[in-house]
């Protein structure tokens, strides 16, 4: 069988304006929400991406509008980057690769797992497992590339 990487350059993979649509449960609750809006990987000075995520938000205790940014930087290989907080943080590395699809971020006292899939030339999902004794909640994301297969 032959297996082939997803994506030898993620950066430009990811380069554009997705579509996304997430599901949120609160485990400890029961309580469900959702999250749909799009999200932009935007091309920095500083040579990786910026991510710029707006949409509507509906959760008991929030519904309307909701964004969130983060900063890409590239690493040693093309196929994986570095994802901070816009405040210069760590927060975890994204691939898609065999071996770095999932990777672990720890925010006192949670712990947070990600793990990517790719699904294709324009469709990628991730999901977030949150544990804690403050928190247990699943995020799954799926992004659709809008404008799929147009060159533009």
């Amino acid at each position: 069988m032959n297996h082939q990487q997803p994506t030898q350059d993620l950066q430009a993979y990811l380069a554009g304006s997705w579509s996304v649509e997430r599901t949120l449960l609160d485990r400890a609750s029961g309580t469900n929400g959702t999250f749909t809006g799009v999200v932009r990987y935007s091309l920095n000075p500083d040579g990786g991406l910026d991510y710029r995520e707006d949409g509507t938000m509906h959760w008991p205790s929030h519904s309307g509008p909701a964004f969130r940014e983060y900063v890409l930087t590239p690493r040693a290989t093309a196929d994986s980057m570095d994802v901070f907080f816009p405040d210069g943080r760590p927060f975890h590395v994204m691939s898609f690769s065999e071996q770095g699809h999932q990777d672990k971020h720890w925010c006192d006292p949670d712990d947070y797992r990600v793990s990517y899939i790719y699904r294709g030339p324009d469709s990628f999902s991730f999901t977030w497992d949150v544990h804690g004794p403050a928190k247990d909640l699943l995020l799954e994301s799926h992004l659709v590339r809008i404008d799929a297969g147009r060159q533009g």
